[in-house]
């Protein structure tokens, strides 16, 4: 039995892969033999197919138990389509621990990786959580949310770096907007990367150009309009001016398209959790909304059953960032939208 509950087939063999950036070291053992095999794998679609069927015919298509060094990724992708193959994702760090307490020491003829994720599959397979992917339509979500996830991680990484350039020729545009990252800042800096362009602008164009993007503040208009006029250029270095202007110019092109990037995945993550069935249970948990609601259906899936208590753990490190990111951002939502949340917190 699984660590899941779940009952496992009669395995006729049990193969291990080690994973590698172009190779991939495999150790296999029949069921019915204590004789290992050793060989590998180029890391490539054709050349894992071919290792797939080779064990499939060998053994007769029946189950076959499989532990690889991924708790997902391209191998553990292009391994999951074989129905065959029951896979064992173990983690790189329980692999490690794994091997720091058979041999501590370290030496030349120390097993290999792949020998002692088999030993880890054979003998210790009860604590082992075998893979079982969810739905289509879950899947497509999860990889949709973290996808998002990373481009916005990248906008970030970007504006910071614009930020950071500003700061040496620009200080003022910091101060005169509040998201450096926001379509009214990119769009003014392609017009006007410097502050001497800036204050080449009639007051009017100024103000027309403030307008068209969406400033309706006539106040604040009226007040950067007179900031603009009153700024002095924090620099009169041409060299740094020049470079810097260069160094703004790729950088507001490339938050712009990953503003779109991420547009464009905020269409089809609504898209794809509006088609889902359980999309409903999770859109009315308080404080979820657009963003969070497809996370949370992500985070816990279509296999319902591999949860066996209502417990939580306290704190974990060692688990998915952005899986424990998910929970406690919707966790801080919830408390403005739930009066049993905000109780909750206060008494912490």
């Amino acid at each position: 039995m699984n660590v899941d509950g779940t009952d496992e087939p009669l395995f006729a063999a049990f193969v291990a892969v080690d994973w590698g950036d172009k190779k991939h070291a495999w150790s296999l053992q029949p069921a019915n033999s204590e004789k290992r095999e050793r060989g590998e794998i180029e890391h490539n679609p054709e050349m894992v197919a071919a290792w797939a069927a080779t064990l499939s015919t060998r053994f007769a298509n029946q189950p076959v138990a499989l532990a690889v060094e991924q708790s997902r990724g391209p191998l553990v992708f292009m391994l999951s389509k074989y129905e065959q193959l029951h896979i064992y994702p173990i983690q790189p760090r329980a692999a490690a621990q794994f091997r720091a307490a058979l041999v501590p020491f370290g030496a030349k003829d120390d097993p290999s990786d792949a020998e002692l994720l088999l030993d880890l599959l054979v003998h210790h397979r009860s604590r082992l959580r075998r893979l079982k992917p969810d739905s289509d339509q879950t899947r497509l979500i999860q990889h949709l949310v973290e996808g998002r996830r990373k481009l916005v991680n990248e906008r970030t990484r970007q504006s910071n770096r614009l930020t950071a350039q500003l700061k040496m020729y620009f200080p003022q545009l910091l101060d005169w907007f509040d998201a450096v990252d926001s379509p009214l800042v990119g769009a003014l800096l392609q017009r006007w990367p410097t502050l001497e362009a800036l204050k080449t602008a009639r007051p009017d164009t100024v103000r027309s150009f403030l307008t068209a993007h969406n400033c309706r503040n006539q106040e604040l208009i009226e007040r950067r309009v007179d900031q603009i006029r009153r700024a002095v250029p924090a620099v009169n270095d041409r060299a740094l001016l020049e470079a810097s202007q260069a160094m703004t110019e790729v950088l507001v092109e490339l938050i712009a398209t990953l503003r779109q990037g991420i547009d464009s995945f905020d269409r089809q993550i609504a898209q794809a959790a509006e088609a889902h069935p359980d999309f409903a249970i999770f859109d009315s948990l308080p404080g979820a909304g657009p963003v969070l609601a497809p996370r949370l259906l992500a985070a816990f899936g279509s296999q319902r059953d591999r949860y066996q208590s209502a417990e939580w753990v306290h704190v974990r490190w060692a688990c998915p960032h952005f899986l424990r990111q998910t929970f406690h951002e919707w966790a801080g939502h919830s408390i403005g939208f739930c009066d049993w949340a905000r109780a909750y917190y206060q008494l912490q």
